[in-house]
C-alpha cells in the first residue's frame, strides 16, 4: 500500500437555513489524514437519512436509487485506487476527487513538467524574478535530458515513476562521455534536472526521489586571482590592436570595481553618482542577486571610464564601457594572457576575484566591507573569493621572520644584561670580602 490510511464517507451538508430538511449529499475522501470533499449533486431529506450507515432510509424506489448511486461511487473509487496502486502511483485525496469530477487522469511525464517549469521562469523574467540567462540554462538542461532519453532508450519522454538511480547515473555518464562535459558542468546540469524531480516530489507526482542515493563531488578548480605583479603587467602592456586594448581595459576596470561581467556590461552613467566630497560611486543593484552594491571608484577605474566617454559603441545606450559578449571577452582574454606571459587562465570572473583578494583584502580592507562591495549576502560567500595568495603568504612569512629575529635579539640582549649583572655581583662580593678581611685584621691588632 502506498498510503497509510484511506477513508470514504457520505454525509448531508448542513445548509445556511438549518430548518431546511432537504440537503445535499456530500462525499468526503481522506488519505493519510488529508481530507477533500465534493458534492454528489443529489439532495435528500434529513429525516430519511441514517448517518451510521451513511445511506438513505426506506424501501421506496427513490431511496434504493440513491443508495445504488452511492455504492457505484464507492466501487469506482476502489477500482481507481487499485489501478493507482498497481502502477505504483502515489494516492492522494485530491487525485481521487479529480476522478469523481470526471477529469481524465494523465500520468505526469518528465519533459512535460520540465517545460512547465521553464515556461514559468520565462513568464517571471519580465517581473524581475529570474534573469534571461537562468531561463536559457534550464532550456539547455531540458534539451540534454531529451537527447539522453533518445540516445539511451530511443524514447521521447519518461513517466516520473520510471525514474530510478540507474537513470540518474546513466545520465551522468552520458554528459561526461557523449556530451564531453567537465565534471563540474555535468553536476550543474544534473542539479537543474534534480530541481524538476524534487518539484514533482513536492507535487505528489512521484513518491520517491531517485537522486537520494546519488553522491557527487565537485572538482576543486584553480581560482587564484591575479597577483599585484601580474595586474601591473596587464595594465602597462601595449597592444597593437584596439580590440585587445578595449578588452584589457574592461577587465582591469572589473579588477578595480569588483563588478561581474553582466554588471559591467549593463553599467550606465545614470548609476555613477558624485558625493559631496567629489568622490564618484557606482550605485546599483547586482543583476544576479538584486542586492545593492555601492562601490567607490578608485583612480585606476576612473581613468578607464574617462577614456571611453563618448565611445561610438556607448553613445546611444549611455553605457560606461563598450563590453562585448562574454564568450568573446573570454576568448580575447586568453589571447591577452599569452601575450602578457600570464600562466593562469584569464576570464571575466577572475577580475572579480582579483578585486576581492589582491586589490582590497591584501591592502587591509576588512572582509565585511569587501562583502558589501561585492554585493554578497554573507561573509561566508565572500570567503570563497578571499583566497590566500602566494604573495600574501610571503608577506606574512616575512613579518614572522622579523618577529622571530626581534625575539632572538631580545633574548641575546637579556642574556648579556644578565651576564653583566652577574659579573657586578661577583665584584661586589669580592670587594666585600676584602673590606671584611681588612676590618677583621684591624680588630685583631
Amino acid at each position: 500500500m502506498l498510503e497509510k490510511s484511506f477513508g470514504v464517507n457520505f454525509f448531508l451538508k448542513t445548509p445556511w437555513k438549518k430548518d431546511d430538511h432537504l440537503r445535499f449529499v456530500y462525499l468526503r475522501i481522506t488519505v493519510d489524514g488529508i481530507s477533500k470533499e465534493i458534492s454528489t449533486k443529489r439532495k435528500w431529506r434529513i429525516d430519511r437519512w441514517n448517518q451510521k450507515t451513511e445511506r438513505a432510509v426506506g424501501t421506496k424506489e427513490d431511496a434504493k436509487s440513491l443508495n445504488h448511486f452511492l455504492d457505484s461511487i464507492i466501487t469506482g473509487l476502489h477500482n481507481f485506487k487499485t489501478k493507482l496502486s498497481n502502477s505504483s502511483e502515489p494516492i492522494s485525496a485530491a487525485k481521487l476527487i479529480d476522478y469523481i469530477h470526471g477529469k481524465s487522469y494523465q500520468k505526469a511525464k518528465v519533459l512535460e513538467e520540465f517545460q512547465n517549469h521553464n515556461d514559468e521562469i520565462f513568464a517571471l523574467i519580465s517581473r524581475g524574478g529570474f534573469s534571461k540567462g537562468t531561463y536559457e540554462r534550464y532550456v539547455t538542461a531540458r534539451s540534454h535530458v531529451k537527447e539522453f532519453m533518445k540516445f539511451k532508450y530511443n524514447r521521447d519522454d519518461f513517466e516520473f515513476r520510471e525514474l530510478n538511480y540507474s537513470f540518474v547515473t546513466d545520465y551522468e555518464f552520458y554528459l561526461k562521455t557523449v556530451r564531453r562535459c567537465s565534471n563540474n558542468t555535468t553536476l550543474k546540469y544534473i542539479a537543474n534536472f534534480k530541481k524538476i524531480v524534487l518539484r514533482a516530489v513536492a507535487k505528489d507526482i512521484i513518491q520517491k526521489d531517485p537522486f537520494i542515493l546519488f553522491k557527487s563531488k565537485k572538482t576543486k578548480l584553480d581560482k587564484r586571482p591575479l597577483t599585484t605583479k601580474e595586474l601591473l603587467l596587464l595594465e602597462n602592456k601595449k597592444f597593437n590592436t584596439e580590440r585587445l586594448s578595449i578588452v584589457r581595459d574592461i577587465f582591469v576596470f572589473q579588477c578595480y570595481t569588483g563588478l561581474s561581467y553582466i554588471d559591467v556590461k549593463q553599467l550606465k552613467y545614470t548609476k555613477i553618482k558624485e558625493e559631496s566630497d567629489g568622490s564618484l560611486w557606482i550605485m546599483s543593484n547586482r543583476q544576479k542577486s538584486k542586492s545593492p552594491t555601492d562601490i567607490p571608484l578608485l583612480e585606476n577605474a576612473i581613468i578607464i571610464m574617462k577614456k571611453y566617454r563618448g565611445h561610438l559603441l556607448c553613445q546611444d545606450s549611455n553605457l560606461v564601457l563598450p563590453v562585448r559578449s562574454n564568450q568573446k571577452m573570454n576568448e580575447y582574454l586568453k589571447e591577452i594572457a599569452t601575450l602578457c606571459g600570464i600562466d593562469s587562465e584569464l576570464n571575466t570572473h577572475k577580475a572579480r576575484r582579483t578585486f576581492a583578494s589582491t586589490v582590497t583584502l591584501k591592502n587591509g580592507v576588512p572582509i565585511n566591507v569587501v562583502k558589501e562591495l561585492l554585493g554578497h549576502h554573507s561573509v561566508t560567500q565572500t570567503e570563497e573569493y578571499a583566497l590566500t595568495t602566494q604573495e600574501v603568504i610571503n608577506n606574512e612569512m616575512n613579518n614572522l621572520k622579523i618577529k622571530l629575529q626581534n625575539n632572538q635579539e631580545n633574548i641575546v640582549q637579556h642574556i648579556q644584561i644578565k651576564k653583566i649583572l652577574n659579573e657586578s655581583e661577583i665584584q661586589l662580593l669580592q670587594d666585600y670580602e676584602k673590606l671584611k678581611n681588612k676590618i677583621l685584621g684591624v680588630s685583631d691588632l
